[in-house]
């Protein structure tokens, strides 16, 4: 039977909690899948390189507006996915023959389930370890829609790797990934349906924000909200390609070489049957941790997608830096400090935010000042002819400090960045509106004088 000292489920980022401070550590890493995790090889690095691919032939599809003869036809998709996983694949290869190389580690090509505590079945194989890491990450939720199951529909872990542009794409959803490929793809000269069931796409982002990116997407694709689908079937063509037909609950039917459910993502804690590892799970599946990321199990941490439903990369990071050191210093432990969580929609407009939504605020019946600042209110967003983002800040009345901030439009996540900053350091917003020069014309102004306006 083998044993280790550490056993980590996950090739993402719970491969690197792995640091020189483990060298004399028996480690052995279970990951059944590409190396890098979801971020690296189907999620947030090769979706942002078609994003930039899109924003640029966006750009030149509208360079009229600017006074400029450009344009842009369909995209050389196989080039442009060439690209990006040309350059993809072999880092996800380089890190498997990376980890293989080392002699204390081993890594195991299967994926692991629990059988007891601190012990797991990895290709039949019993495997036991001094210390456990949960890093397996989450999947791709689908809908119990009649039949769904039976067609070859695609999600967020195929999607960016298809051989073709598809003429007419049809995405379920209205959360960050349909909004992000919706863009890709209309971007790149697909034409694009959303099908979603609520009221307004990006679901837990500001309502204010919400309104204005479900209106430009209105304008660019068509957006069905308030929509479901009874029933999906394909018919195959013979040469490998197919129509789907989905039909609506408003009585109409859709038709569509593509398909993409983008319908949520859940933990993977089941996959690996935790409860048999005496690993407790909320009413989401989510493995619970304490602030130290510890398990409910002696001996077992957890970081990453398969505990927190907010799935992002750098919450992600974060998780593994503190793991890394309470594994080797568990007499000096450190907490998650999860007060300043910001998060961000690569889609056209762009989304970066930080704190409560305005509605957040008004649930918990919290006092705050509010104020907006649109893009073409500025120098730079008035040369930029934007006329659909704006900056969006709240206060506190008494402490004045910054309880949230929602930007939409070019550049959104890295200007909200500055304001992450203030907020961690406890300036107020007089402090970051006056304690520092703010370049002019640049974009950042319009972060300026949305604080100026509190």
């Amino acid at each position: 039977m083998p044993h280790h000292d550490l056993l980590i489920l996950g090739g993402g980022s719970g491969n690197s909690v792995i640091g020189p401070e483990h060298d004399d550590w028996d480690i052995a890493i279970a990951e059944p899948w590409a190396f890098g995790g979801t971020c690296m090889n189907r999620g947030c690095i090769p979706s942002k390189m078609l994003v930039y691919a899109a924003d640029v032939s966006l750009a030149a599809r509208h360079g009229d507006h600017l006074g400029l003869r450009t344009t842009a036809g369909r995209a050389d998709w196989p080039a442009i996915r060439d690209r990006i996983f040309g350059r993809i694949d072999p880092i996800a290869d380089g890190g498997l023959a990376y980890r293989e190389s080392l002699d204390n580690v081993t890594v195991y090509r299967h994926a692991a389930r629990f059988t007891g505590p601190r012990t797991v079945s990895i290709d039949d194989t019993e495997v036991t370890a001094d210390r456990i890491v949960l890093a397996m990450g989450a999947r791709t939720s689908v809908p119990p829609v009649d039949g769904l199951s039976g067609v070859p529909f695609r999600t967020s872990d195929d999607i960016m790797r298809i051989d073709s542009l598809p003429e007419h794409l049809v995405i379920l959803g209205g959360g960050f990934i349909a909004v992000e490929m919706a863009h890709v793809f209309e971007g790149l000269g697909s034409r694009v349906t959303i099908v979603h069931r609520g009221d307004l796409l990006l679901r837990g982002a500001d309502t204010d924000v919400r309104r204005r990116l479900t209106e430009v997407y209105g304008d660019r694709m068509s957006v069905l909200l308030e929509t479901t689908v009874s029933c999906v079937s394909h018919e195959a063509t013979d040469a490998g390609g197919g129509t789907f037909r989905l039909d609506l609950s408003d009585g109409t039917t859709l038709e569509a070489d593509q398909l993409l459910v983008a319908t949520g993502r859940i933990p993977n804690g089941d996959l690996a049957d935790v409860a048999l590892g005496g690993i407790d799970v909320d009413e989401q599946g989510y493995v619970t941790t304490d602030d130290q990321l510890r398990t409910s199990a002696d001996g077992v941490w957890a970081l990453g997608d398969v505990t927190n439903p907010v799935q992002l990369k750098h919450t992600a990071n974060a998780e593994a830096r503190l793991v890394a050191h309470n594994l080797v210093q568990p007499d000096d432990p450190r907490t998650i400090d999860r007060r300043f969580v910001p998060h961000a929609v690569f889609g056209h407009p762009q989304v970066g935010s930080i704190g409560p939504t305005e509605q957040d605020l008004i649930d918990a019946g919290r006092p705050y000042l509010v104020a907006t600042r649109d893009y073409a209110a500025t120098a730079y967003g008035w040369a930029m002819e934007d006329t659909t983002g704006f900056a969006k800040v709240m206060a506190d009345p008494e402490t004045r400090l910054l309880l949230g901030a929602h930007i939409v439009g070019p550049q959104a996540p890295t200007l909200v960045q500055q304001l992450i900053q203030g907020m961690v350091a406890g300036q107020t917003v007089d402090q970051m509106a006056h304690d520092q020069l703010w370049i002019h014309p640049a974009m950042p102004e319009l972060v300026e004088q949305a604080l100026l306006a509190l």
